[in-house]
């Protein structure tokens, strides 16, 4: 039959009233499970499909959610895409994914017209150029839910799903500084972006309590990007010999393939002449010819949490604004100067 069947026409045929079988479509509770199968499997038979439309103007809703990625490079994020999208498949909702490839005027544009579509709320993960919150304080003073994730805002009335980054990133310079190693360097993502800032204050912390100098010149920053990291880590190359490091703290994975290019390049061997731990655990990490200590960073279940709390804020009459931190976990590899 065609995709105009009615809730009216369902029920004629089971002998139900519509709301019963609009509660069983919908999964409402007050409907019985067996009603509920017998109203599904009618439906399946005579080839409803929903009138979202209707439903929105009933609703006010329209059951979709937006969310805003800044790349798709970096394996993190398809997989918390993957996360979010179990989760809204599950609830009924449809996902609209944007792209900001890092720069905040196509993340603007890119929330905007989120917004003129109607979306119930949106996730976001900001770009790395900006540190001025004023747009997204106009978005959330607007009335649409937000949920930003892995890339947290702060005190902006808005939930933030993320891991632990400050925490995490001080584990893996502890392990790293645990080797022995006492001249180490950091290649860092932009300060003014929250994982940029709190991985490079974990580092900072775990060098200042073992006692270990903090050097200026071995801070380089680097992006997020492989590109980045063999920049960076070519002006740790250049320095003289006795100068330069002998391990490296990277901000992410994709900057630490990048600096052991460039490791590579100068005939040096990792981890002999140079150790080197990254952030993520992508699934390249373990390929390479020296396999990579990390942290494991759960990208699915960062999505996964993210959807779910921003599903609750739309539904909620009282949402609770709150920073969830998902669990991490450090990575031993053969690049730290260990077999695992």
């Amino acid at each position: 039959m065609s995709s105009q069947v009615t809730l009216k026409e369902i029920a004629e045929e089971l002998g139900l009233s519509a709301m019963t079988v609009s509660r069983a479509i919908n999964n409402k509770s007050n409907v019985d499970e067996k009603t509920r199968e017998r109203v599904l499997e009618k439906a399946k038979s005579m080839g409803y499909t929903p009138n979202h439309v209707a439903k929105s103007l009933v609703s006010k809703k329209t059951y979709t959610i937006g969310v805003v990625i800044p790349e798709i490079s970096h394996a993190f994020f398809p997989e918390v895409v993957r996360g979010i999208e179990e989760v809204t498949y599950s609830t009924n909702y449809h996902l609209i994914l944007t792209h900001s490839a890092e720069q905040f005027e196509r993340e603007k544009g890119a929330i905007n017209t989120l917004r003129a579509k109607r979306v119930d709320g949106i996730l976001i993960s900001s770009s790395q150029t900006t540190d001025d919150y004023s747009f997204y304080e106009e978005v959330i003073n607007s009335g649409i839910p937000v949920v930003f994730f892995d890339r947290c805002i702060e005190n902006l009335g808005a939930s933030c799903v993320s891991v632990n980054d400050k925490e995490s990133s001080k584990l893996a310079t502890e392990h790293v500084i645990s080797h022995g190693y006492e001249k180490i360097a950091h290649l860092s993502g932009p300060l003014e972006v929250s994982i940029g800032r709190e991985r490079y204050e974990g580092y900072r912390e775990a060098l200042e309590e073992a006692g270990l100098s903090v050097r200026d010149q071995w801070i380089v920053q680097s992006g997020y990007q492989e590109k980045g990291g063999y920049g960076a880590m070519q002006k740790l190359l250049a320095l003289p010999e006795q100068e330069r490091p002998r391990a490296v703290v990277a901000v992410n994975d994709p900057v630490a393939f990048g600096a052991i290019d460039a490791i590579r390049e100068h005939g040096l061997s990792i981890p002999e002449d140079i150790a080197i731990v990254g952030f993520t655990d992508e699934v390249r990490s373990e390929l390479v010819s020296c396999p990579l200590t990390t942290i494991h960073q759960p990208a699915y279940e960062v999505g996964k949490r993210g959807a779910q709390k921003l599903i609750s804020t739309i539904e909620d009459d009282e949402p609770v604004i709150e920073n969830i931190e998902i669990a991490t976990e450090l990575v031993i590899r053969k690049s730290c100067g260990c077999n695992g």
